[in-house]
């Protein structure tokens, strides 16, 4: 039996507003951003509360061509909605069918396409799908659902934790990188644990303890090697600076994104299941605790428990 996901965050009383358009948005709790069926169907312009229109609509002649197109079809996504449990609705109402954000802008391009093509012409339907995709881009609507729902406000509050927690333990300017990091690479984490962003308030500890043990363990070898290009030796034999001094924009980010890249890749490869990613990620990318002093000044090193 599939489980019916919580939201976490969102309700019908924050909706994502694009234009003069509202539309009820959500994040589960493993991270997904959703819109309800209702909700779907009301962007493109339906108002009724049956929930099989936007199925019907879809099949219509001209436009279903459109809709059933490739593998990764909209009907086929369609037909597969998303349970999930609403937190401001309760009774037979909690439970609604949810589809991931995206596959809203897929459907309105899809409608401007058969548009131009000339066999589609419900004005109102074309304009809304107009209205949207002016309104944003595929790449924007997850930070635009994540600010109307709060979930970018308590992402924010929770690195702010972590880089306090942290800097605790290790030095200023690295502890400062972690608010560097991408979102995505929380959240793939936190899926591999079955968390949302709220434990990071529960336990920073533990936390520190995966960076500790994915990042900075680990991404010493790289910096050395562009430490020694960018700090050689002189013609005495000594470099001219200590090489801490060049960890930052000219050596330090770049490496430590392109590692964060790295480990991104291996959590997909992974299929999000810890025991192999960290199988892969050790493979990959061996600890090498000899080199940590190289990442931070006077030996300081990270030794966060749970």
């Amino acid at each position: 039996m599939t489980k019916i996901l919580k939201a976490i965050y969102g309700s019908e009383k924050t909706p994502l507003k694009l234009g003069y358009l509202e539309i009820p948005c959500y994040v589960l709790e493993d991270g997904t951003r959703v819109f309800s069926g209702r909700g779907l169907q009301r962007a493109i312009g339906y108002e009724s509360k049956s929930g099989q229109w936007m199925r019907s609509f879809c099949n219509m002649d001209g436009i279903s061509a459109y809709m059933n197109a490739g593998d990764d079809s909209i009907i086929n996504r369609l037909s597969s909605p998303i349970k999930f449990q609403r937190i401001d609705a309760g009774g037979s109402q909690s439970s609604a069918n949810g589809y991931e954000v995206t596959l809203l802008i897929d459907i309105c391009s899809t409608v401007i396409d058969a548009n131009r093509a000339g066999v589609f012409n419900n004005d109102a339907i074309v304009r809304n799908a107009d209205i949207i995709i002016r309104a944003v881009a595929k790449v924007g609507i997850i930070a635009l659902v994540d600010e109307a729902t709060g979930y970018q406000e308590d992402k924010k509050r929770a690195k702010d934790e972590l880089q306090q927690f942290l800097s605790q333990f290790i030095s200023e300017e690295a502890s400062k990188w972690v608010k560097t990091f991408n979102d995505s690479f929380f959240e793939m984490i936190y899926r591999m644990h079955g968390w949302n962003w709220t434990m990071t308030h529960k336990r920073p500890g533990v936390v520190g303890t995966w960076i500790n043990d994915i990042v900075y363990e680990r991404l010493a070898p790289v910096v050395l090697t562009e430490l020694q290009k960018v700090n050689p030796k002189t013609g005495k034999g000594t470099q001219k600076d200590r090489h801490h001094q060049h960890l930052t924009e000219e050596v330090g980010r770049p490496k430590l994104k392109e590692h964060l890249a790295a480990v991104e890749a291996l959590g997909r490869a992974s299929g999000y299941d810890w025991t192999k990613f960290m199988q892969m990620l050790n493979a990959a990318f061996p600890k090498q605790y000899q080199q940590l002093d190289l990442l931070f000044p006077d030996d300081v090193r990270v030794d966060i428990g749970k």
